[in-house]
């Protein structure tokens, strides 16, 4: 009886977590070409849910516009540990230095600290009965992830971001190194 009262609990838990995520094992990010993205110009970007809707793929509309999110462990970024820069995957704002990625064992990309300090809105966020703090993309206001107080130094931060509103540019200077070091084939 008491293993029944701890694990009941336990379940109901988990399903909560899950229940707005997304019901497939891998994303299909693929769209139609997005006229609003561009990784150049920092001009905000404003548009009815209407139009983001017909420019963003169903996952990605799912995440950014209506806050949903991805499941756990099935972002191609959640491992990943190329030298680059992330960017909002909407609009293409910059957003992380892969530098500041680190291994948190939540499911999701993780890092210490955005880009720069425009890059990230944060805003309060009580949905589901928890007090979060919601990241939101600085151009576009698409919705990215979550950022808690349990992060690694410097900033003891930890944003934890759908990998689905993530696009992610690898650095051309560390590209040119690698190759000049492999061998000619």
């Amino acid at each position: 009886m008491k293993k029944l009262l701890f694990i009941l609990p336990l379940v109901l838990a988990l399903s909560s977590c899950n229940s707005q995520t997304i019901k497939t094992e891998k994303m299909d990010t693929t769209s139609k070409p997005n006229p609003v993205y561009n990784r150049k110009d920092d001009k905000k970007v404003v548009l009815p849910e209407e139009e983001w809707k017909k420019i963003l793929s169903p996952e990605v509309f799912y995440v950014a516009r209506q806050k949903g999110t991805e499941r756990p462990w099935t972002s191609k970024f959640e491992k990943s540990k190329e030298i680059g820069t992330y960017y909002c995957a909407v609009c293409g704002n910059g957003l992380f230095k892969s530098d500041t990625k680190f291994e948190s064992g939540c499911g999701w990309p993780s890092f210490y600290e955005p880009l720069n300090k425009g890059a990230i809105i944060y805003t309060p966020d009580n949905s589901h009965g928890m007090k979060r703090t919601e990241v939101q993309c600085g151009k576009c206001k698409s919705h990215l992830g979550h950022v808690f107080d349990d992060g690694p130094p410097p900033t003891g931060l930890r944003f934890c971001i759908n990998g689905v509103v993530l696009d992610f540019e690898k650095a051309q200077a560390a590209e040119k190194k690698y190759d000049e070091k492999a061998p000619n084939q």
